[in-house]
């Protein structure tokens, strides 16, 4: 199963259709809904951290800045999913500080 997010890259035919080929359920998902994916906190890190010039150094770099962040990091976010849950509801689907 998978939630998409509508973003573009999510919602276009071929992924779509590999999704299928793969039997993974995509679920339905409002537009402009907030992004509850605790791993949505560590993207800029890791955007930030070092540019890749082709293909293979993207792989080399994000492996390398995976591994450095710490288990601790993780942990409190995936700890924090509910206080998210929380303050969505709250603001009736509506973006929060998270």
């Amino acid at each position: 199963m998978m939630d998409g997010d509508n973003d573009p890259k999510h919602t276009a035919k071929a992924t779509l259709e590999w999704f299928k080929g793969k039997h993974i359920e995509v679920l339905e998902w409002p537009s402009q809904s907030p992004d509850l994916n605790p791993i949505e906190n560590l993207w800029y890190d890791l955007k930030i951290a070092r540019q890749p010039r082709n293909l293979k150094d993207l792989e080399k770099v994000c492996m390398e800045e995976w591994a450095k962040i710490p288990a601790a990091v993780c942990a409190n976010l995936v700890k924090n999913y509910r206080k998210r849950m929380i303050s969505v509801i709250a603001n009736k689907g509506f973006y929060t500080k998270y």
